[in-house]
């Protein structure tokens, strides 16, 4: 018998029919003798339409407020949830973030979780209930409800798996497991068997879709076994996420071709070559909760320097007005702004036993006639920032120039 955290998501339980879908699996697991968890989103569309609703009424809608009304939506699936696993004759109880107690900062719209009192939830397990959890959402210190960002379902059944010790978290979505890319630009792309850590929290911060960062950053933390698996094919692996490497002859170079378009660059012009000038332009951006990714600082012979970086697409604006409100504080000639960008990365544990993966990748791109205007590397990682009309493009010659469509014996 096995303690496993089950994830759907929202595409999983769009309909009635689909929530009775899940609680078929999920009865299934169930029927084998294990204890089972079920965290699940709103139904698809559900947390759009709510935000929509909210900025009809405000542009900018408050904070603590929005995410009272956002966490309805996972509010609503849980008790259908529930219903449906009780009709098939199972002990069903849905909890929703607060009534777990799991504890965030009281960063709204974007918290952290802090902790989880486990205790009701072990109770109803070993009691033979299957236990419905809201994922996305927690309370605060003075009991506020708050909200984990978009994908914040992952992170909430992975944090869960960690408290509960689950012998594997398995994160059911509208896809069959991790692939070397979108198969949606690729159709050559291919379904990985595994993949590590590393190299997973590489592809979700670059843009990989599948997982949440923030969950595989739980789970590699505490070494919760993760798996992605289809909410809409019967049996299958999927993918698995692990800590082993392999044995680096026989593996892949390169995994996958990781691809983002939510970005966009911010460039400083002309601004002083002096100590501090990084932080008197990061500082309050960072002080608006804006998560700045990519930086390049271009020292010109005149004792000025050209500052660059990129964040999400939707500060943009927000970071756009700050750097304006600051500009003649730091002396800086101009702030330009391009929201048309898009970031496009290789990523492979195999880079650390391999050179020239940087050369292929930019000749690569320089024969297609694709301008590189960022670049930036990790040892398992290279980045780099063109304009957004030829991120498909990009996606595909490296895909092909890597061989990620042969298959590979260990991956």
């Amino acid at each position: 018998m096995a303690l496993i955290v089950q994830k759907f998501g929202g595409t999983s339980v769009a309909t009635l029919e689909r929530i009775k879908n899940v609680a078929k699996r999920v009865a299934r697991f169930h029927a084998d003798g294990h204890q089972i968890v079920v965290v699940v989103s709103a139904m698809a569309g559900e947390t759009n339409r709510l935000l929509g609703l909210a900025r009809e009424l405000q542009a900018r809608p408050d904070p603590r407020e929005l995410d009272v009304l956002v966490s309805t939506g996972e509010q609503v699936t849980i008790a259908l949830t529930a219903m449906a696993l009780t009709e098939l004759g199972l002990r069903a109880r849905s909890y929703t973030g607060t009534q777990v107690k799991i504890l965030t900062d009281d960063a709204h719209t974007k918290a952290r979780i802090l902790n989880i009192d486990e205790a009701n939830l072990r109770a109803d397990l070993e009691d033979g209930y299957v236990v419905v959890v809201a994922g996305f959402q927690g309370a605060d210190a003075s009991n506020n409800i708050t909200t984990l960002g978009r994908g914040g379902s992952d992170t909430t059944a992975v944090a869960i798996a960690a408290a509960l010790k689950a012998d594997e978290c398995q994160i059911y979505t509208d896809v069959d497991g991790v692939y070397t890319t979108d198969p949606r630009i690729v159709e050559e792309a291919r379904r990985l068997k595994t993949i590590t850590f590393e190299e997973m929290l590489e592809m979700a911060s670059l843009g990989s879709k599948v997982l949440q960062i923030r969950s595989v950053e739980f789970a590699g933390k505490y070494r919760v076994p993760l798996r992605v698996l289809s909410s809409f094919e019967e049996g299958g692996e999927g993918t698995l996420i692990t800590f082993e490497e392999g044995t680096m002859m026989e593996r892949a170079i390169i995994s996958g071709i990781a691809f983002n378009k939510d970005e966009a660059k911010i460039t400083v012009l002309g601004v002083p070559d002096r100590p501090g000038i990084a932080y008197q332009i990061l500082g309050p951006v960072a002080d608006a909760n804006i998560d700045v990714d990519m930086i390049i600082q271009n020292v010109g012979v005149d004792g000025l320097t050209d500052f660059s970086f990129t964040v999400h697409r939707g500060d943009f604006h927000k970071a756009m007005e700050i750097l304006q409100q600051v500009q003649s504080h730091i002396c800086a000639r101009e702030v330009l702004g391009d929201d048309k960008i898009a970031k496009v990365s290789v990523v492979g544990v195999g880079m650390r036993s391999h050179v020239g993966i940087a050369s292929t990748a930019f000749r690569a791109l320089a024969e297609e006639g694709i301008n590189i205007q960022m670049i930036s590397t990790s040892e398992i990682k290279i980045s780099v920032v063109i304009d957004e009309k030829y991120m498909e493009l990009a996606v595909r010659v490296l895909h092909k120039v890597f061989e990620l469509d042969q298959p590979a014996e260990s991956v």
